[in-house]
Protein backbone atom coordinates (compact mmCIF):
# COMPACT_ATOMS: atom_id res chain seq x y z
CA UNK A 1 0.00 0.00 0.00
CA UNK A 2 1.03 3.47 -1.13
CA UNK A 3 1.39 5.81 2.09
CA UNK A 4 -0.06 9.12 1.86
CA UNK A 5 2.89 10.91 2.23
CA UNK A 6 4.30 8.94 -1.06
CA UNK A 7 1.10 9.75 -3.06
CA UNK A 8 1.70 13.81 -1.77
CA UNK A 9 4.72 13.28 -3.57
CA UNK A 10 3.84 11.64 -6.57
CA UNK A 11 1.31 14.32 -6.93
CA UNK A 12 3.50 17.42 -6.48
CA UNK A 13 6.06 15.84 -8.67
CA UNK A 14 3.38 15.03 -11.62
CA UNK A 15 2.08 18.48 -10.87
CA UNK A 16 5.14 20.79 -11.80
CA UNK A 17 6.23 18.16 -14.80
CA UNK A 18 2.62 18.55 -16.27
CA UNK A 19 2.98 22.40 -15.83
CA UNK A 20 6.20 22.79 -17.30
CA UNK A 21 5.40 20.90 -20.01
CA UNK A 22 2.52 22.51 -20.71
CA UNK A 23 3.81 26.00 -20.07
CA UNK A 24 6.28 25.31 -22.97
CA UNK A 25 3.63 23.75 -24.98
CA UNK A 26 1.70 26.54 -25.44
CA UNK A 27 4.40 29.15 -24.84
CA UNK A 28 3.59 30.99 -28.12
CA UNK A 29 -0.47 31.22 -27.59
CA UNK A 30 -1.01 34.51 -26.70
CA UNK A 31 -4.33 34.19 -24.24
CA UNK A 32 -3.92 34.18 -20.56
CA UNK A 33 -3.41 31.38 -18.37
CA UNK A 34 -6.31 30.43 -15.77
CA UNK A 35 -5.68 29.07 -12.42
CA UNK A 36 -8.80 27.80 -10.80
CA UNK A 37 -8.37 27.37 -7.31
CA UNK A 38 -5.29 28.97 -5.32
CA UNK A 39 -4.74 27.25 -2.02
CA UNK A 40 -2.02 28.20 -0.79
CA UNK A 41 -0.54 29.54 -3.89
CA UNK A 42 2.52 26.75 -4.88
CA UNK A 43 1.29 26.29 -8.56
CA UNK A 44 0.46 29.99 -9.12
CA UNK A 45 3.64 30.79 -8.02
CA UNK A 46 5.62 28.06 -9.91
CA UNK A 47 3.41 29.37 -13.07
CA UNK A 48 4.35 33.26 -12.67
CA UNK A 49 7.69 32.39 -12.10
CA UNK A 50 7.37 30.98 -15.52
CA UNK A 51 5.49 32.51 -17.40
CA UNK A 52 6.13 35.77 -18.26
CA UNK A 53 4.04 37.47 -21.80
CA UNK A 54 0.48 36.18 -20.42
CA UNK A 55 -1.40 37.46 -17.46
CA UNK A 56 -2.51 34.14 -15.20
CA UNK A 57 -6.03 35.02 -13.73
CA UNK A 58 -6.58 33.09 -10.63
CA UNK A 59 -10.68 31.70 -9.87
CA UNK A 60 -10.91 31.29 -6.21
CA UNK A 61 -13.86 31.34 -3.99
CA UNK A 62 -11.52 33.10 -0.76
CA UNK A 63 -7.81 34.34 -1.42
CA UNK A 64 -5.86 32.44 1.80
CA UNK A 65 -2.74 32.10 0.26
CA UNK A 66 1.29 33.06 1.12
CA UNK A 67 1.64 36.03 0.72
CA UNK A 68 4.58 35.87 -1.85
CA UNK A 69 1.92 33.59 -3.97
CA UNK A 70 -0.98 36.35 -3.76
CA UNK A 71 -2.14 37.77 -7.28
CA UNK A 72 -3.16 40.74 -7.75
CA UNK A 73 -6.36 42.14 -7.01
CA UNK A 74 -7.47 42.48 -10.33
CA UNK A 75 -6.37 39.43 -11.85
CA UNK A 76 -8.32 37.57 -9.04
CA UNK A 77 -11.78 36.45 -9.55
CA UNK A 78 -13.42 35.51 -6.05
CA UNK A 79 -16.34 33.00 -6.21
CA UNK A 80 -17.58 29.66 -6.84
CA UNK A 81 -16.56 28.66 -9.86
CA UNK A 82 -19.64 27.28 -11.35
CA UNK A 83 -20.86 31.10 -11.57
CA UNK A 84 -17.19 32.49 -12.49
CA UNK A 85 -16.38 30.32 -14.93
CA UNK A 86 -19.52 31.01 -17.33
CA UNK A 87 -19.33 34.80 -16.08
CA UNK A 88 -15.48 34.82 -17.89
CA UNK A 89 -16.60 32.72 -20.57
CA UNK A 90 -19.65 35.49 -21.35
CA UNK A 91 -17.08 38.51 -20.73
CA UNK A 92 -14.00 36.87 -22.36
CA UNK A 93 -15.06 34.13 -24.61
CA UNK A 94 -12.40 31.23 -25.18
CA UNK A 95 -9.28 32.81 -24.96
CA UNK A 96 -7.19 30.76 -22.64
CA UNK A 97 -3.94 29.25 -23.64
CA UNK A 98 -3.03 27.34 -20.59
CA UNK A 99 -6.02 26.33 -17.40
CA UNK A 100 -4.60 24.39 -14.34
CA UNK A 101 -7.24 22.99 -11.50
CA UNK A 102 -6.16 21.53 -8.41
CA UNK A 103 -10.33 21.75 -7.59
CA UNK A 104 -10.50 18.56 -5.50
CA UNK A 105 -10.27 17.36 -1.66
CA UNK A 106 -9.12 14.46 -0.37
CA UNK A 107 -12.38 12.21 -1.30
CA UNK A 108 -11.91 10.66 -4.60
CA UNK A 109 -15.51 9.86 -5.20
CA UNK A 110 -16.40 13.51 -4.26
CA UNK A 111 -13.50 14.80 -6.92
CA UNK A 112 -14.83 12.74 -9.43
CA UNK A 113 -18.76 14.17 -9.11
CA UNK A 114 -17.10 17.17 -8.63
CA UNK A 115 -14.57 16.94 -12.30
CA UNK A 116 -18.32 16.34 -14.03
CA UNK A 117 -20.15 19.37 -13.23
CA UNK A 118 -17.40 21.64 -13.60
CA UNK A 119 -15.51 20.10 -16.84
CA UNK A 120 -18.20 21.61 -19.23
CA UNK A 121 -17.87 24.85 -17.40
CA UNK A 122 -13.94 24.48 -18.24
CA UNK A 123 -14.16 23.08 -21.72
CA UNK A 124 -15.34 26.31 -24.08
CA UNK A 125 -13.03 28.60 -22.18
CA UNK A 126 -9.68 27.29 -23.76
CA UNK A 127 -8.62 28.78 -27.08
CA UNK A 128 -7.86 26.32 -30.13
CA UNK A 129 -4.16 24.44 -29.07
CA UNK A 130 -5.07 25.70 -25.19
CA UNK A 131 -4.09 22.60 -23.10
CA UNK A 132 -5.50 21.73 -19.76
CA UNK A 133 -3.89 20.48 -16.35
CA UNK A 134 -5.73 18.65 -13.59
CA UNK A 135 -5.27 16.95 -10.63
CA UNK A 136 -8.05 15.25 -11.28
CA UNK A 137 -9.42 12.99 -14.36
CA UNK A 138 -11.85 15.33 -16.34
CA UNK A 139 -14.52 14.62 -18.48
CA UNK A 140 -14.28 16.81 -21.87
CA UNK A 141 -16.91 16.26 -24.90
CA UNK A 142 -13.66 17.82 -27.53
CA UNK A 143 -10.99 17.71 -25.45
CA UNK A 144 -7.78 14.65 -26.03
CA UNK A 145 -5.76 13.58 -23.15
CA UNK A 146 -2.35 14.01 -23.81
CA UNK A 147 0.63 11.94 -22.50
CA UNK A 148 2.00 12.71 -19.76
CA UNK A 149 5.70 13.66 -19.70
CA UNK A 150 8.57 11.99 -18.47
CA UNK A 151 8.45 12.56 -14.82
CA UNK A 152 4.75 12.59 -13.96
CA UNK A 153 3.48 9.57 -12.44
CA UNK A 154 0.11 8.34 -14.15
CA UNK A 155 -2.99 9.16 -11.98
CA UNK A 156 -1.60 11.93 -10.52
CA UNK A 157 -2.17 14.39 -12.96
CA UNK A 158 -3.55 14.84 -16.38
CA UNK A 159 -3.56 16.89 -19.37
CA UNK A 160 -5.92 17.54 -22.08
CA UNK A 161 -6.06 19.71 -25.59
CA UNK A 162 -8.23 21.66 -27.33
CA UNK A 163 -7.59 20.57 -31.16
CA UNK A 164 -6.70 23.27 -33.41
CA UNK A 165 -9.25 24.77 -35.69
CA UNK A 166 -9.19 23.31 -39.29
CA UNK A 167 -8.68 25.71 -41.91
Amino acid sequence: MTSRLDLFIDRMVSQRACLDFAIAQTAMMQGPVFELGLGNGRTYHHMRNRIQSRDIYVFERAVASHPDSTPPEELTILGDVNQTLPETLTRMGAVASLIHADLGGHNREKNDIFARKVSPLIEPLLAPGGMMVSSDRMYFADLFEVALPEGAVPERCFIYQKPQDEA
